[in-house]
């Protein structure tokens, strides 16, 4: 059975990483909910540096809804070739546009139900979403905070669902707002999944890995 982190810890686990980040935001760029649900849809299995680098003339040309959903599929494509699965996520981005002008008066919905239901947006994009977007304390959970959670004690679990539920159970209020965005920061430039730098880990001494480095 993981290792579970005991709960005063887990406080203060966020209060270091607070102190280093205090107004943590997402490295996608975005100047609105809906070019966020786009970048969010695009950065399935590619790299926000990668987004933002396809994202920039993509939404020079379209940031709103209805000037999406007035480009084709292949106008799309031609902005975010370089982004994985491109094909795919062009299709999503112009149907969910559409979606959003005809249900929606071109506004991203502040409701999980809603979000979940457009094309290629899943739990953690929705999260992602509601957290970033509107200021729900949601804590989406993607391979970096999977991998965060599980390896310090956190909030352990075998899926991303359960990670999830634990980190909802044992994040303190305060916290819930930034807490993914601690998370993500912190498996994506310190709790690295090949090679972890502990040796300069603001949380080296609450961690339960134990086969530490440094």
């Amino acid at each position: 059975m993981a290792k579970k982190m005991k709960l005063a810890d887990v406080i203060s686990v966020f209060e270091h990483l607070s102190k280093t980040q205090p107004n943590p935001q997402t490295e996608l760029e975005f100047t609105n909910p809906f070019s966020l649900l786009v970048a969010v849809v695009l950065s399935a299995q590619a790299t926000d540096v990668g987004v933002n680098k396809a994202t920039k003339a993509l939404f020079a040309r379209a940031d709103t809804a209805e000037k999406m959903a007035e480009l084709s599929v292949e106008e799309i494509k031609t902005y975010i070739k370089t982004i994985g699965l491109f094909n795919t996520k062009a299709k999503n981005v112009k149907a969910l546009s559409e979606i959003l002008v005809s249900q929606y008066e071109g506004r991203v919905p502040q409701n999980r139900q809603a979000l979940e239901a457009l094309p290629g947006v899943g739990r953690k994009t929705a999260n992602v979403v509601l957290n970033e977007a509107f200021g729900e304390p949601t804590i989406a959970v993607d391979t970096h905070i999977f991998r965060v959670s599980n390896r310090t004690g956190l909030a352990p679990g075998k899926n991303v669902d359960i990670v999830e539920k634990e980190l909802l159970r044992r994040v303190p209020e305060t916290y819930k707002k930034g807490a993914h965005h601690w998370l993500i920061l912190h498996g994506r430039y310190i709790c690295k999944a090949r090679k972890p730098e502990c040796s300069t880990c603001t949380i080296h001494s609450l961690c339960l890995f134990t086969d530490k480095t440094g």
